[in-house]
């Protein structure tokens, strides 16, 4: 029996896993002990990859629409071929931005940078991903704070803090690792900020069940009674920071009596959490998309790192203003897929940094893309304008996942070509491609995967691919040999190839990877970044900022601002309601397209779409458990949900789990300024009972 170690590709824990393999057949898959990560747990996602080996059963080759709306199966050469003549057709008769790229935090690095480099470098167009969705925010958060995309905190840190604070963050459900790292550490306060009593909620020490979207004004009151109070770090802000007297002079506006009346706390509420702030030795502050998915979700997330900063709660064990993420790769999307910034960070103008990527590909500085991406939500809105006409999409599924997802639905039928490229061709998505690229799941590829604590880990083929089978790195190449890249293509023959790439690309940047080696990340622990060339590996949980220096020029942290925004979305007479999204089970994993693989989850799962109502609002409107209720949205889109009644959902709102394709067929096309990532959380809707 041969043993192969390999990275979950689920969420942004990144789990490692031991696939036991008889006769090319995975026949057990156990969690990695002493893996840092995981060290021998993981949840029912990760422990039912090898399902895929037997649960894929369409033809291992593409298929193209007919003009009679049937499919045609074609050998990959005529796919290639065919999909790289209609992208040059439209660039040639539209223009050079007809074409857009949407991918995902599914894909390794080196999938990333690949088609960053066929789609933005050579055909010099848009790519974004469904990264946008979940983790734009951070990384703007990040990049303006801290002057780099750069998280600092170690997953072994929630083992560490006396005083873990979650803020619009549930892993009971979506992160269940994470959460048992917490339930690890018997010594510390569990502090949960969340307009749900979520699962997560139900379990901690306190709970402050805010209003919604009121998240930066608790925060800058909170900020301002740390002030007041003198609970502050001052020789911390002198030596690490810039910019904390005019916050201390802006915060100055939110007083206790407004902040609770905002929020919808009591005002003792908000003093006991700067209280427990204060007394805590090791503070971490976390968030996720409860932050992220908003309308000012830049800004809220900078609050949090300002908290952080001002009490001296950064660079030290059990602290952080610390993002968890959301996909496996996200944070490989994030550094290296050649969208918002070159492979390894930097600006697309930065001259320095044109001359050193050209400099690794071998190419001239004009090969290279010229500007960032356009936006997830310019892309669709630029296909409902006419002005797209061409999209490729990579194990995504917008139909479903896409904010206001009709609009999804409308471009598509606007596209001249929509190629589609999946493990399965029954997604919502799947079910419109003209063109469809069968692609290999994670079990019969190759790559890393970079987790929510900066972790390089190994993808190793598990299973050998059957005949005619093709991964994501071999599609995406064979479209670029199509189109007639040629000696662009030089280098990047293969995943190991373009790894070692962009650890070129990395050389000198944060995310720096030149002393990680291919065969090093073999059976390892995984190599936090940085880890630079010549360096010596002396502790798997390394975390960033503990000098104190930042990678803003003055090499100090930033306190941003900025007064809260009005809500574009308000609540009305008509429109009452705030309807709110998330995670449903732990099983259960976006739009269920791998997730509905696995026989124990879809025999425990509810099949229809549903929400939560508060039990008084229920007895109001006469709703019973299990009553069907029409939900219209502000965004003129209704659905039919069945209702759950709780008391830990709030009397103005309405929780539907994100699963099922009604849920977002109701979510605003309202983005955050800064990170255009959607506010899924706070459409106003009202309903009727059926």
């Amino acid at each position: 029996m041969k043993i192969v170690q390999s990275t979950c590709n689920y969420c942004a824990i990144d789990c490692n896993l031991d696939f036991h393999i008889e006769d090319n057949k995975i026949v057990r898959v156990i969690p990695t002990k002493g893996y840092p990560v995981n060290d021998g747990f993981a949840c029912i996602k990760g422990l039912s990859l090898d399902k895929q080996q037997t649960t894929v059963t369409r033809p291992p080759i593409p298929k193209i629409k007919k003009d009679d709306g049937s499919y045609e199966y074609v050998s990959w050469d005529e796919g290639f071929q065919y999909v790289a003549d209609k992208l040059l057709e439209i660039q040639e008769k539209y223009g050079r931005e007809s074409i857009a790229g949407i991918s995902t935090g599914q894909l390794t690095m080196e999938e990333f940078a690949l088609f960053g480099h066929v789609m933005r470098n050579y055909l010099k167009t848009n790519v974004d991903g469904n990264t946008r969705l979940c983790m734009a925010t951070a990384a703007v958060a990040h990049n303006q704070s801290f002057g780099f995309d750069a998280p600092g905190f170690t997953l072994n840190d929630l083992e560490l803090s006396d005083t873990i604070i979650l803020i619009g963050s549930n892993p009971v459900v979506a992160h269940p690792i994470l959460w048992e790292r917490i339930l690890k550490n018997k010594n510390k306060k569990l502090i949960v900020i969340d307009p749900r009593r979520s699962e997560t909620a139900q379990h901690a020490d306190h709970w402050y069940g805010l209003k919604s979207d009121t998240d930066l004004t608790l925060l800058y009151t909170v900020a301002n009674l740390l002030i007041q109070n003198d609970y502050i770090d001052k020789e911390y802000i002198q030596a690490s920071t810039e910019g904390y007297e005019d916050f201390k002079e802006f915060v100055k506006d939110y007083d206790l009596e407004n902040g609770a009346k905002v929020t919808g706390l009591k005002q003792e509420e908000i003093l006991e959490l700067v209280q427990l702030i204060h007394k805590g030795e090791r503070v971490s502050l976390w968030w996720t998309m409860g932050i992220n998915q908003g309308y000012e979700a830049v800004r809220s997330a900078q609050a949090i790192i300002n908290i952080a900063l001002m009490t001296g709660n950064m660079g030290r064990e059990g602290t952080g203003a610390n993002s968890i993420t959301g996909q496996c790769n996200a944070m490989g999307s994030r550094a290296y897929s050649n969208t918002t910034g070159f492979f390894g960070g930097g600006a697309f103008n930065d001259q320095n940094r044109r001359d050193r990527i050209a400099e690794v590909l071998k190419v001239r500085d004009s090969d290279l893309a010229e500007k960032p991406t356009a936006t997830y939500n310019q892309i669709i809105e630029g296909i409902n304008a006419g002005e797209i006409k061409g999209l490729w999409i990579l194990c995504t599924n917008p139909r479903h996942s896409w904010t206001n997802n009709e609009t999804f639905a409308k471009a598509v039928e606007k596209l001249e070509l929509f190629v589609v490229q999946d493990i399965y061709d029954d997604t919502e998505s799947a079910e419109l491609a003209t063109v469809f690229f069968p692609a290999v799941s994670g079990i019969k590829k190759e790559g890393t995967y970079i987790n929510l604590e900066r972790r390089v880990s190994p993808m190793r083929p598990c299973v050998q691919k059957g005949e005619d089978e093709r991964n994501d790195y071999e599609i995406i190449h064979g479209v670029g040999a199509a189109l007639g890249m040629g000696s662009l293509l030089d280098g990047w023959e293969t995943p190991r190839d373009c790894f070692e790439l962009m650890k070129e690309c990395s050389r000198g940047m944060p995310c720096d990877i030149t002393g990680v080696t291919w065969e090093g990340l073999e059976n390892s622990n995984g190599i936090q970044w940085p880890f630079r060339e010549g360096e010596v590996l002396e502790d798997d949980q390394r975390r960033l900022y503990e000098d104190g220096k930042f990678y803003h020029p003055s090499g100090k942290a930033k306190f941003i601002f900025e007064a809260p925004m009005e809500n574009p979305l308000p609540t009305t007479e008509k429109y009452p309601y705030i309807f709110n999204t998330g995670r449903g089970t732990v099983g259960q994993w976006h739009t269920q397209s791998r997730t509905k693989e696995v026989e124990f989850i879809e025999d425990v799962r509810i099949r229809d779409a549903y929400l939560y109502m508060n039990t008084e609002v229920a007895e109001e409107y006469e709703i019973k458990e299990n009553d069907h209720i029409r939900v219209y949205s502000s965004n003129g889109e209704d659905a039919v949900f069945f209702v759950k009644v709780t008391d830990n959902v709030s009397k103005d709102q309405l929780y539907a789990p994100i699963h099922y394709i009604e849920c977002n067929k109701l979510t605003p096309s309202v983005y955050d300024p800064y990170s255009k990532e959607p506010a899924y959380k706070s459409a106003p809707v009202y309903f009727e009972k059926i």
